[in-house]
């Protein structure tokens, strides 16, 4: 999950930069986990701000060529991690001054382009989607879970309505070959009833498996609950989405905590805190008709944000229960 650009490998646009830098203030001063690194849109802006330091995460081990080069610039200033940021909490930073957590949720072009990854309905070759720290592949996915399970994938990752089909002729397809993305484009087409001529057929089935691979929904999950926990008293979590199911748990969590009792199973009772985030506005800050023309991409993007209203470590969530039938969507991977 790493900041999303233009298609130009060269050209760089954070998403929502000027939003988000006004939002998170590094003005002031403080510490702040950019969780998507990427290109390092957002770390460096936020670094031009004297007194700032910035912890870098991301998963994709591509992005620690240019975090050396932040590394020269900000010695003092800057760290890199290549870990997930569902594994913030392995990082002890109860002691830092964490003014701000920020996640864009989308992917750089140079990683749908690259085809080692295999992102992309494009590509040719094996069906990868890896992004670092994976167990299994889409490749593996395919060609070993049951039709059922395929079909749930595409219903509840993608939206996808013709899911059944697509799973039933993968299953029956795979029985002569090993499917790769060229075959796997073409069962699709083959099953799909509707034809959509503005959107490729292949987009939602690919949304799907990559969230499947790289176990998107309990990432964020895990990444928002830990990144809650970091953050000190007026610190901002803020969350950049580009699709509806991501945007849908951001906006619970946000929501939950903010509105009702997040109490803390280990204070005593003079010392609950009766909600833990301080919900600013409710609706999402979207892109200017300005930057959507610069950075076409940036059409569906939504930023949410939270100010964490004190310095309260355990709280309880419900979101886990919340989207369980997601995560245990995402657990067919343990058998791959």
């Amino acid at each position: 999950m790493d900041a999303t650009i233009v298609p130009e490998v060269q050209k760089h646009y954070p998403v929502l930069l000027k939003e988000i830098i006004s939002i998170i203030s590094p003005q002031y001063g403080g510490t702040f986990i950019d969780c998507t690194f990427g290109q390092g849109g957002y770390s460096k802006k936020i670094l031009d701000f004297e007194n700032t330091n910035v912890i870098a995460l991301d998963r994709d081990i591509e992005s620690e060529k240019i975090a050396y080069q932040f590394k020269e610039n900000f010695e003092n200033r800057f760290i890199f991690k290549n870990i997930k940021f569902s594994q913030l909490n392995n990082l002890k930073l109860k002691n830092e001054n964490i003014r701000g957590v920020i996640f864009d949720l989308g992917y750089s072009y140079t990683q749908i382009k690259d085809p080692q990854k295999g992102l992309s309905f494009e590509a040719e070759g094996k069906l990868n989607m890896k992004l670092g720290l994976n167990t299994y592949s889409a490749e593996d996915a395919i060609n070993k879970l049951d039709e059922k399970e395929l079909e749930k994938i595409f219903k509840y990752f993608g939206d996808e309505k013709e899911g059944k089909y697509i799973a039933r002729n993968i299953v029956k397809e795979r029985l002569k070959n090993k499917i790769d993305t060229k075959a796997l484009v073409k069962i699709i087409d083959k099953s799909k009833k509707r034809k959509n001529f503005k959107v490729h057929n292949a987009t939602k089935v690919f949304q799907a498996l990559r969230i499947f691979v790289n176990k998107e929904i309990s990432e964020l999950i895990f990444g928002l609950i830990n990144a809650a926990k970091v953050l000190k008293k007026g610190g901002v979590l803020g969350v950049v989405t580009f699709h509806s199911l991501e945007d849908k748990i951001v906006k619970y969590f946000f929501k939950s905590l903010s509105e009702n009792k997040s109490i803390s199973r280990y204070s005593p009772v003079t010392e609950q805190a009766e909600t833990l985030f301080n919900l600013i506005q409710k609706k999402p800050i979207t892109p200017s008709d300005e930057e959507i023309s610069e950075n076409p991409p940036s059409r569906s993007a939504k930023f949410r944000y939270a100010v964490k209203k004190t310095n309260f470590y355990n709280f309880d969530t419900d979101i886990e229960n919340q989207f369980r039938n997601l995560i245990e969507i995402e657990n067919y991977g343990d058998k791959l």
